[in-house]
């Protein structure tokens, strides 16, 4: 009883601080663009996947210059070795699960072999309940079998939010919390769902390797990301 009315206190006391803190990053954090460069195509030759990469501002890019320093353009190359590999990028900064949720909806229908997601950041940083963001999840993963006939889905964890320089404590903390919080539970989701596979990108981050507004990935970590997700693609798609 009384360790709960200490959490609940705690936030009381914190919850002012983190709000200006919010507002405060928000307002000078430098707003990079997304990177340039093609958001489709194809590449490399032998057995052919189909490779659809979805998000926000992560995986659309901002923080490199063009698309071929991105997650995109890295993990293309990775696989283009041994895969023709038919890829496609629909990523939009700033967007939340709901919001991809409502662009993949009006989509055409087609087949991807392979789809690769990177979203939380935008749900972690506002007000969403962790339990409504996992229901949301599981819309998207329901909605990239069905529409998609998708028979493999990468989903990238929160990054830790806990240690982003660019964060401000005690905003840093509560933000890295919450993403712990939200992987915890996105693990226990998928851990029954055959065809789902976690990219965990949880490692020490180098501060010298973010981008420079300290909240987004360099070129550094795009591509060890890229190496993670084109390992678990390998491992399944046995090159013929």
């Amino acid at each position: 009883m009384f360790k709960s009315l200490n959490k609940l206190l705690t936030r009381a006391v914190y919850a002012p601080i983190i709000i200006a803190q919010g507002r405060y990053v928000k307002k000078v954090t430098p707003k990079l663009p997304e990177a340039a460069g093609e958001r489709s195509g194809t590449a490399g030759k032998g057995q052919k996947i189909r490779l659809l990469i979805i998000g926000d501002s992560a995986a659309a890019g901002v923080g490199v210059d063009n698309q071929s320093q991105a997650l995109t353009g890295n993990l293309v190359s990775a696989l283009s070795d041994k895969y023709q590999v038919d890829w496609q990028l629909l990523a939009k900064s700033g967007h939340t699960t709901l919001d991809s949720l409502k662009m993949l909806s009006e989509q055409p229908q087609q087949t991807f072999d392979i789809i690769v997601t990177s979203l939380g950041v935008n749900d972690v940083t506002g007000t969403l309940a962790a339990s409504t963001w996992l229901t949301q999840q599981q819309d998207l993963i329901t909605l990239l079998r069905e529409q998609f006939n998708c028979q493999q889905i990468l989903i990238t964890q929160v990054p830790p939010m806990g240690q982003f320089s660019a964060l401000p404590q005690p905003l840093r903390r509560y933000l890295g919390a919450r993403a712990a919080q939200f992987n915890r539970k996105l693990a226990t989701l998928i851990e029954s769902q055959s065809d789902c596979q976690l990219i965990d990108f949880n490692a020490e981050l180098n501060n010298k390797d973010m981008a420079e507004d300290g909240f987004h990935p360099g070129p550094i970590i795009y591509q060890q990301w890229a190496e993670i997700v084109a390992d678990k693609i390998k491992s399944k798609h046995n090159y013929k």
